[in-house]
């Protein structure tokens, strides 16, 4: 993959996926470049820790990039794509990285036959495991989802949806990383509460996880089927099962998803052009 790749916005995501890809060795340190509103200091740290290209010269980063991230704060957008309108050529990618923003969106606001395509990695981009969704706008063609897809597979694995469904997704895998290691801090406040001493916590919680994680990876089984084949009638797994119940875990949980999904719907409209 050759082709030069310019990021407006540098915050967690941005990071994530210019780890993952330098990590990966897909893309060159020399082929990436970055650019914000203002955070010199942010600009710098990007610079020293990865050793990419930044700059504030709007002209000269646009007339290199032959794709362009968008990965400012959706609050930013309209104002960041008025800036640099003048800038962006027909003939460059645009993938959005952002939460809640339609690629109509962004298509109107340029008021440019652009392609743009939108995605939700999420942060473990970082160490190769992000699980993306992508979707393309109206201008898109297949070799520039392949691309998409190419780029962020690189990162962890890729799935291509329709645009209806982003909002869910943002909801489940691109906030899910959050609401997992919050559910490890229970249970690490619970151990510890216990006796059981933090790093021995930290070592069976976070090993738990990942195997669990690759029970259900590798299994062919359900989550379903998984949890009943560990639950005995009468034994400890029942007993913090039914405590789950109790205390509606599901209803929470299926209240968090519903509410991240509803604030990517607000998202999405309060920027409407």
């Amino acid at each position: 993959m050759d082709r030069r790749i310019l990021f407006v916005g540098c915050g967690s995501m941005a990071e994530a996926i210019i780890a993952g890809l330098l990590q990966t060795k897909t893309v060159d340190k020399s082929q990436i470049f970055v650019t914000n509103k203002q955070d010199t200091a942010r600009l710098a740290y990007m610079k020293d820790t990865y050793g990419v290209k930044t700059s504030y010269d709007k002209e000269a980063l646009f007339s290199r990039a032959d794709v362009v991230v968008l990965a400012m704060k959706p609050k930013d957008l309209k104002d960041s794509l008025l800036t640099i309108n003048p800038y962006i050529k027909e003939n460059q990618l645009i993938i959005s990285v952002l939460a809640g923003v339609m690629t109509e969106t962004i298509e109107e606001t340029l008021n440019k036959k652009v392609a743009v395509i939108r995605t939700m990695p999420n942060t473990s981009a970082q160490i190769g495991h992000s699980a993306t969704a992508i979707t393309g706008g109206k201008y898109v063609t297949e070799q520039q989802l392949e691309y998409a897809e190419k780029l962020f597979q690189t990162i962890g694995m890729t799935k291509i949806v329709s645009e209806d469904d982003m909002h869910t997704v943002t909801a489940v895998s691109g906030s899910g990383p959050a609401f997992i290691y919050y559910f490890v801090e229970a249970m690490k406040k619970a151990a510890l509460e216990a006796g059981m001493d933090a790093q021995t916590a930290d070592a069976l919680i976070t090993q738990t996880i990942i195997g669990a994680g690759k029970m259900l990876e590798q299994s062919g089984q359900s989550a379903d089927t998984l949890r009943k084949n560990i639950t005995s009638q009468g034994g400890t797994t029942e007993a913090g099962l039914q405590s789950l119940e109790a205390n509606e875990f599901e209803k929470i949980i299926m209240a968090c998803i519903h509410s991240a999904r509803n604030r990517s719907l607000d998202l999405a409209k309060a920027i409407q052009v």
